[in-house]
């Protein structure tokens, strides 16, 4: 989780937030980040799961594609601006409705992943031809670069990661942001909206990696402590550091770039089929589309699975054996379930391996421990959704 930097790291405009509440900062993706605060990791995993966290993801790449030459017609505007997009990813972002955010893919000419992001449509009809995109940090400069390269002077990329983009998550989320910015619970999962709070302007979806119910927010720099210390005034919400952000996600089953994911790893290796949209399938459209609609059609390697494992925990890169020891595939995340209270991860094995309850072993230290197929999620997601108008 924690990645060595031999380089100056960055630091995100809550810095000085994290240090005050005695946050362990550690390098992440070129910046400094807090891992833990003081109640330490297992605390604040267990306090989203019960109440609400509050994480600092600002950090991440969240950015607006804004088409330059608009006609006022929003239905055309979207379909130029998703017509500059959908080269690049897996997603139907033309089927986009105003409001609704989807989970994409950026690929390569092989079909393996460069980036996995979430794509919205902004509800507003002041942002007619426009896309509120989020990337991942250590991808980031990358990702702009590929679709600024596309856009080509049809569309502006505007980045928004010198501000705040905070993430309110668990059961009490709604609730406490609801108090804070009315109007905010009466989004449904994956859509977002336009607020104010504070005399600013925010950007908010109904989104997370925890698996939980949940908000991120993005607000202007000079608002993001006001708004970070509103939210932690509330006694139902306390700061949660990058360990618990891993530890949520992975129960919840969900990969992580550069683990889980990375450039030879495709969609449907990943499990990650619904990410890949019914016309876009269709039409074969995508990068790497003869490959990924090859592995659809069932010639597959290998294929992501959830593992439950005896003993320690298995981290990234451990081997995964069959039962008679002959290794199969490798641990791409591993720790341990604070809600589950055991050793869970994830990892690639062969198709004919990865059914629910198939036997398997994992090497931790250089010892065998045995390890179960499960399905995912290892925690069930509280997700809320609503029905379309």
């Amino acid at each position: 989780m924690v990645e060595p930097s031999a380089e100056a790291l960055k630091t995100v405009v809550l810095n000085d937030e994290h240090i005050r509440l005695g946050g362990r900062m550690v390098p992440f993706s070129g910046y400094s980040l807090p891992v833990q605060y003081p109640t330490g990791i297992i605390a604040e995993h267990k306090w989203t799961r019960e109440h609400a966290g509050l994480f600092d993801v600002s950090h991440m790449g969240p950015s607006l594609l804004v088409l330059n030459d608009k006609s006022g017609d929003l239905q055309r505007d979207h379909a130029t601006i998703a017509s500059i997009v959908e080269p690049l990813v897996t997603g139907d972002i033309l089927g986009l409705k105003p409001g609704q955010m989807r989970y994409t893919l950026l690929l390569n000419s092989e079909g393996g992943t460069l980036d996995d992001l979430m794509i919205e449509r902004p509800e507003s009809s002041s942002w007619g031809g426009a896309l509120y995109i989020i990337v991942n940090a250590g991808t980031k400069n990358g990702d702009w670069a590929r679709i600024e390269a596309t856009a080509a002077g049809r569309a502006t990329l505007h980045r928004a990661d010198t501000g705040g983009l905070l993430a309110l998550q668990g059961p009490e989320a709604a609730a406490v942001a609801e108090g804070l910015i009315p109007g905010i619970a009466a989004l449904g999962f994956m859509t977002g909206g336009s607020f104010k709070w504070g005399g600013t302007d925010l950007i908010v979806t109904r989104s997370g990696y925890t698996g939980e119910d949940g908000f991120e927010i993005l607000v202007d720099a000079k608002f993001a402590a006001p708004l970070w210390n509103a939210i932690l005034s509330d006694r139902r919400v306390k700061p949660i550091g990058l360990g618990a952000r891993d530890s949520l996600r992975l129960e919840a089953g969900l990969p992580l770039y550069g683990h889980d994911l990375d450039e030879t790893v495709s969609p449907v290796e990943a499990d990650l089929n619904f990410a890949l949209g019914k016309r876009r399938r269709e039409a074969a459209d995508f990068p790497g589309a003869a490959r990924v609609l090859k592995e659809l059609s069932g010639n597959l390697g290998r294929i992501r699975v959830g593992l439950f494992v005896e003993g320690a925990p298995a981290r990234d890169g451990a081997e995964i054996l069959d039962a008679s020891g002959t290794p199969v595939g490798r641990v791409t995340s591993g720790g341990f379930s604070p809600s589950l209270n055991r050793a869970i991860g994830l990892g690639f094995v062969p198709p004919a391996l990865a059914a629910p309850g198939t036997s398997l072993q994992v090497a931790v230290r250089g010892r065998m421990q045995a390890a179960t197929v499960t399905t995912l999620p290892f925690v069930p997601h509280r997700y809320v959704r609503k029905a379309a108008p």
